[in-house]
This record gives structure tokens, C-alpha cells and sequence, in this order.
């Protein structure tokens, strides 16, 4: 019996164990990147900087290359750029992506204790690939996909020639990136076994990261080295109280993936509300297990199940609902238009220019349009923006209108208010007279 016993903890072992072996790592690309860099180095043409670039590499790329590029929008001309215009960085972190293989055997290892706490681990495959700078790691579906040029950076890696919107690099290198390679793709491995990596709005974002970030952390037993994890567990109340008044945006804001300017000065700390809850909700389990299996097996398509599981966590300050009501009845909202009622049939079809009232003072750096249910045919064309009103409260807007049509106008949840809460959505439906 118990030999029987241990051949059969011996399977699982081997089981799991093929959950990352050898060929589910790639390096390819990092390899023929530096090809075609050494190539485009030596020549000012473009046209044969982008045959090197397409014969050396992109036509050589793996499914993870392609994948990359598709989820982070990048193109030809986003390498070729990024080669020509910072090739002191390029020089210096050369060497550091060359070091891919060598850390290989300490993700699989905790990977591997990730799957003892989560033993329904599915496999994934892990490609260590080259980007243009705008990710050091992502996933999608069963790919985990490394952006070497960045997760491999260090404190050495030179940032001299960036342009502003690089300057959050500058930080993340301080903090050695290369250094923590192992726990970023356990974070990353962690994504490909959820049901969703897209939330509909900041709240669920949020929950999708703080997932893989605190359960990165129980894996590896490493604590998270991002900023961000840091000054939330200092500045709890404070960043916590915020959030609950923008939560369920559409738009992730400040808090996830961007550098814009916020009152805390520290980006992403989105990432940390999502951990927070999930650890609030983990300590409230005495099933260990069964906890890390809600966390990740989360359904963001069921309301219920998100609302459920955020009103278990006990983080926020109320329930779920109430702070969907909240939310709801501080969301600013459109008054109407100035110069006609919204829904008239009758807009004389030589109106050049229309004003949109707001119930509260808007950002004036936000607004978003979209069409209508009828479609492109019908929508209401702005020719011009001229812009909000001293105090925010109206967008004027000039416009060309053609006699006996109807037009439509979402003015959506891109506009925001100025602490950071998104527009009711308002859509314009109207017609012109003969």
C-alpha cells in the first residue's frame, strides 16, 4: 500500500513537473533580435532597416512574438523606432536579456509551488520575447509573454535618452526589475489560469491583478517589490477612500497601467487595491485552498459572483451595493443641450455649433464621443471642438447638419469630473427639418 502510495504521489509530482518543463520556455526571439539590432546598426537606410528587422526577426518571431506584438499594438516601425532612437539603452541591457535560460529552473520551481497551492494548475507557456517598451510582461490565453527589454533591465540600465513618457522607466529600473524575474512571471503564469484578464470596469481590473500580485507573493514567498503594494499598506485609508468614489469606472484612470499625475503621486496603485482585497479575503478563510481557488477561478461575468466575493473580503468601508449606489449618484451627468431639447424632431439644419451642459465641473483633458445604436451613417459629425466653459460645466462644439436627417451622438464615460468619477453616458438623438 504504500508503495502504491508513493507511485501515485510520484505521477502527480511528474504530472505538474510537465506543467513546465524545458519546452515550455522560449528564447528564441531574444536571440534574433540582437541579429537584426546588430544588422539595422549598421546602416542609416531605412528600407533595408526594416528588411533586417523583418527577415532577422519578425518573419522568425515565435507565437509568443506574435502575440506581443498584437496585445501591445506593436509594428515594424514601433522597432525600428525604439532601435534608432535609444540605442545607448539598448547597449545596456544587451547582456542582462542574454541571461533568459538562466533563470528558467527558479520560475518552474515556484511555479511548481504554485500548483501545490492551486492544484487544478493548467499548463502554460512562457516566451521570453523582445517588445518596444511598453510592457515587461502580459499574458494571453495559455502564453505568458515576457517583454525582455524591460523585465530584465537593472539599476545600470540607461534611461538618458527617453522622452517624458518613458519616465516612469526610470524608477522601475531603480528597483533592479531583473531581480524579481521569477516572481513576474508568477504573476504572470497566475493570469493564464483565471477565467478573465479583462474586467468591465476599474474595480474588476483591479481584483484581476491584486489575484496574481498576492498570490505571487504566497508562491514565492517574496514580498512584492512594486511601489505601488508599499505605499497602499501605509496610506490604506487615505487611497482606499479615493478609490471607493471612482471604483466602478469604465476607464481604469490613474490607477492602472498609466503615469498620469494623482494626488498620491505613485502609479498603478490600483494593483493594490486588488491585493488588498484579496488579502482581506484570504485571511477570512480558514480553508486556505479553497480561498486561493475562488480567487483565481472568480467568474467576472457573473455580477453576483464579484459583488459576493468583494462583500466577503469585508475591505471596503460598505457593501457592494451601497457603494454602487454611491457611485451612481455622484456620477456627473448631462443636463442637455443649450441650444435645442435632446430628442426634438425639428433641428433646424443650419445650426453650426451646440453646447452640452454638465451637472458638475468636468476635467477638461477628458472627453470621448462614440456613435449612436444607428451607427456611423447617422452620426452627429463635430467639425470642431472649442471647448469647455471657464468652469467646466459646458463643451461647445461646431458641427455641419444636413436638412430631414437623424443624427445620434454618444457623449460617454471617457469625460470625468474632477475628482476622477466617469460621465453617465447621454446619448444626443435628434432630427433636422427640411
Amino acid at each position: 500500500m504504500k508503495l502504491k502510495i508513493f507511485v501515485i504521489f510520484l505521477f502527480a509530482t511528474i504530472n505538474l513537473f510537465g506543467q513546465v518543463t524545458k519546452k515550455n520556455f522560449v528564447y528564441s526571439d531574444i536571440q534574433n533580435f540582437w541579429n537584426a539590432y546588430d544588422k539595422i546598426r549598421t546602416t542609416k537606410d531605412s528600407t533595408q532597416q526594416y528588411n533586417y528587422l523583418n527577415s532577422l526577426f519578425l518573419d522568425k518571431g515565435t507565437e509568443g512574438l506574435k502575440a506581443i506584438m498584437g496585445v501591445r499594438n506593436y509594428n515594424a516601425k514601433s522597432y525600428i523606432d525604439a532601435i534608432n532612437n535609444y540605442p545607448k539603452f539598448w547597449n545596456s541591457v544587451r547582456n542582462n536579456t542574454l541571461r533568459a535560460k538562466d533563470v528558467s529552473k527558479k520560475i518552474e520551481k515556484n511555479i511548481i509551488k504554485f500548483g501545490k497551492l492551486y492544484p487544478q494548475t493548467k499548463p502554460a507557456k512562457i516566451y521570453f520575447t523582445i517588445g518596444a517598451l511598453r510592457t515587461n510582461g502580459t499574458t494571453l490565453s495559455d502564453k505568458i509573454l515576457i517583454g525582455s527589454e524591460l523585465a530584465f533591465a537593472d539599476a545600470q540600465t540607461e534611461t538618458s535618452e527617453f522622452p517624458n513618457y518613458f519616465s516612469h522607466l526610470s524608477n522601475y529600473f531603480k528597483s533592479n526589475p531583473i531581480k524579481h524575474i521569477v516572481f513576474l512571471n508568477v504573476h504572470e503564469y497566475i493570469h493564464t489560469q483565471q477565467k478573465n484578464t479583462i474586467g468591465k470596469n476599474l474595480l474588476e481590473q483591479c481584483i484581476i491583478e491584486g489575484v496574481a500580485e498576492f498570490l505571487a507573493e504566497l508562491s514565492t514567498k517574496q514580498n512584492s517589490t512594486a511601489p505601488a503594494i508599499s505605499y497602499g499598506k501605509q496610506n490604506n485609508q487615505k487611497v482606499r477612500e479615493v478609490f471607493e468614489k471612482q471604483m466602478f469606472n469604465k476607464n481604469n484612470g490613474f490607477w492602472l497601467y498609466s503615469s498620469a499625475e494623482n494626488e498620491f503621486q505613485t502609479r498603478d496603485l490600483g494593483y493594490y487595491i486588488g491585493y488588498a482585497i484579496c488579502e482581506s479575503f484570504y485571511k477570512r478563510f480558514d480553508n486556505k485552498k479553497q480561498a486561493i481557488k475562488e480567487m483565481i477561478e472568480l467568474d467576472y461575468e457573473n455580477p453576483k459572483s464579484v459583488s459576493s466575493f468583494v462583500d466577503k473580503s469585508k475591505y471596503f468601508s460598505n457593501s457592494f451595493d451601497e457603494l454602487k449606489n454611491n457611485y451612481e449618484q455622484s456620477q456627473p451627468k448631462v443636463l442637455g443641450i443649450k441650444e435645442f431639447e435632446n430628442g426634438n424632431k425639428n433641428v433646424n439644419s443650419k445650426l453650426q455649433q451646440f453646447t452640452i451642459l454638465f451637472s458638475q465641473p468636468m476635467n477638461k483633458n477628458y472627453r470621448s464621443f462614440e456613435f449612436g445604436p444607428l451607427g456611423e451613417k447617422n452620426v452627429l459629425k463635430i467639425s470642431k471642438v472649442i471647448g469647455f466653459s471657464e468652469d467646466g460645466k459646458s463643451l461647445t462644439i461646431e458641427t455641419k447638419l444636413e436638412p430631414n436627417k437623424v443624427y445620434q451622438l454618444l457623449v460617454n464615460d471617457g469625460f470625468r469630473n474632477l475628482s476622477g468619477t466617469s460621465l453617465k453616458p447621454y446619448l444626443i438623438d435628434i432630427k433636422t427639418t427640411e
